[in-house]
Parts: structure tokens; sequence; C-alpha cells
């Protein structure tokens, strides 16, 4: 065939190409369509949430017996199955306390539908923090999760748990605010009682999250970043495990 027939051949197919799909494709990417049926669609990976380690040992929360608001008996199997949030607090607390648990309650309404989440507080002052004190506390935060316990015990028991167990800071000290000291951060534990977290920009477990700051704050005085959103998140991802 002559190459000029071939050419004007070429061109009219090109021309009723573009006069035929052109418009529906425009149609299509206004309405959206085309992002889900004619693009691949890649979803980000999904990244596990490292374990947490002590001396080359995977940790795994200690075992523990103490009283809740509710006068009955709990303990670590009671957690088993449970995706949970661990903090140490008191109910006198006029510093951080009040920020941790509203944080804790956002939690709880945004896992309520969820059998397998729950949190644990644990009272650094049991003597004062009885079952009933605990009782009102959780009525007045609108603490409703029937596995969130908050619990007191045998004092020694409970800083042993807390410094030794999660390496989280509690302790008495006349000059803080209410006497006593402790970190207001957050652990994560996952089914199967092992404490996981996610990791930093050079790939360190970031260990516990940063609970005495309130999510719509974003950071605090000394510019820490809220982290209740990343912990969300990462509720999540061991509720799906």
């Amino acid at each position: 065939m002559n190459k000029k027939y071939t050419y004007i051949w070429v061109s009219l197919i090109i021309l009723i190409f573009g006069i035929i799909f052109i418009p529906r494709i425009v149609d299509r990417i206004k309405g959206g369509t085309i992002v889900e049926t004619d693009r691949m669609s890649v979803e980000p990976p999904k990244i596990p949430l490292k374990y947490i380690t002590l001396d080359g040992q995977i940790r795994k929360v200690p075992s523990f017996e103490f009283i809740n608001q509710d006068s009955l008996l709990v303990t670590n199997r009671d957690y088993l199955g449970k995706v949970y949030v661990v903090e140490f607090f008191f109910t006198s607390c006029p510093s951080i306390c009040p920020v941790m648990n509203k944080n804790l309650v956002a939690l709880q309404d945004e896992f309520q539908e969820f059998d397998d989440f729950g949190i644990a507080s644990f009272s650094i002052t049991p003597e004062y923090d009885t079952p009933g004190v605990l009782k009102e506390y959780a009525e007045e935060y609108g603490i409703t999760d029937m596995d969130w316990n908050l619990m007191t015990g045998d004092k020694e028991k409970i800083y042993e748990l807390a410094n030794a167990g999660f390496n989280i800071f509690a302790a008495e000290a006349p000059d803080a605010p209410g006497g006593f000291e402790h970190s207001g951060l957050f652990a994560l534990v996952d089914k199967q009682g092992f404490l996981r977290s996610r990791t930093d920009r050079f790939g360190n477990p970031i260990v516990y999250y940063r609970g005495a700051i309130a999510e719509s704050d974003g950071e605090n005085d000394h510019g820490e970043k809220q982290q209740i959103s990343i912990l969300k998140e990462d509720i999540k991802k061991l509720l799906d495990e």
C-alpha cells in the first residue's frame, strides 16, 4: 500500500479513537472511578510492631494479682487474648493523671466495640485508693468498659510491677505534686502478654507512648508531641494480628 494512504488510515484511526474514547476517560476521571478500576491500587505494607527486649529476652507482662474498683480479683491471666494499655496513676494526682485518664477514656470510646481490647490502671497510692475510691473515680471519668480495671493492693508489689516489671518509673517524692513522681507513660501489650511498640526513625522500639499530652493539644510546653494518635494506630495493628 502507498505510504501516503497508510498515514491517512493511521491518522483516521487516531482521530476516531480521540472522538469516541477520550471524552469517556475524562468523565471517569472527574467521577473518580478510574482510580479504582484502571489504576493499580497498592496498599502500604503493614509493618508489625516490635517486641520489647531486655538483656536479649522478649519482655512479657509479669504475673500480678490485685483488686479492682468492683472489689474483684484481677490477674494478668484475665488479659490474655486481649490487646491492652497499661498505666500507673493515683486518684488524688493534681498534675498529669487527669490528662492521662482522659486520653484513656478516648481509647475506651474508640475501641468500645472490641471485646479483645482492655485497659489496666494500677494505683501507686493503694493505701488511699480503695476499691470504693476507685469506683467513684471511674464514675467521675466515665469509665464504663468492663475490661478497664483500676487496681489496688500491696504497695510494694505495685511498685515492683511498675519499676521492675514494666520499667515505668513510680516513686514517692515529697516535693512532687501530690507527693509522688511517675512518668506518665503508657505501655502497650499484645494478646499473648508481650510488650510491643512501633519503632523510631532509626528502627529502634519507642518502648512506651506519652500518655500525659492530650491528643488535641498536639504537643506540650517542651515540644514533645502527643502519641495518642499513633497509639490508636498501633492498637489496631495488634487487634488485627
